[in-house]
């Protein structure tokens, strides 16, 4: 399947929504490694008995910094794999906010758009993608941000 930009279309595309990720289960197994890994075991993420009785959830609820970090994948495979980049560095996010709780064992995909495509020599482009991180169920997102990259051919 051909790619539906190019690095000499992409500005065409600003404005428009490239895609969204498949829908991905964030498990209490997921919730408790990232806790591991960061040292983050707050109860409201990892103890489901307490989360039951004293959450206004009514159970665990994932990090907002894990579901921040399942949009880099979805940016390689909407972004990154289309335009055959030969190089991607990942500059930051901008605009992050946690808008609603994901829930253990909720469902989540990423939404990506294009807000801009900035050439930045020859064969480089500063892009920054819009992203919302959709519940599925939910009307409030989980987040919402600006991802910035830059691109090489």
């Amino acid at each position: 399947m051909s790619s539906p930009f190019t690095f000499d279309t992409i500005a065409s595309f600003v404005g428009r929504e490239i895609g969204a990720t498949g829908w991905e289960t964030v498990s209490q197994a997921r919730i408790d490694a990232f806790a591991e890994c960061t040292g983050d075991r707050q109860w409201i993420h990892v103890d489901a008995e307490r989360a039951r009785r004293e959450s206004p959830f009514g159970t665990t609820i994932a990090h907002g910094f894990l579901t921040l970090s399942t949009i880099a994948d979805g940016a390689l495979e909407l972004l990154v794999e289309p335009l055959a980049a030969g190089r991607t560095i990942n500059c930051g996010v901008d605009k992050v906010r946690f808008i609603a709780p994901v829930r253990a064992d909720a469902r989540i995909r990423s939404r990506f758009s294009i807000a801009s495509a900035v050439p930045k020599g020859p064969d480089r482009l500063l892009i920054t993608l819009n992203v919302t991180v959709e519940i599925a169920g939910e009307e409030q997102p989980a987040l919402t941000g600006l991802l910035v990259f830059m691109v090489s051919r």
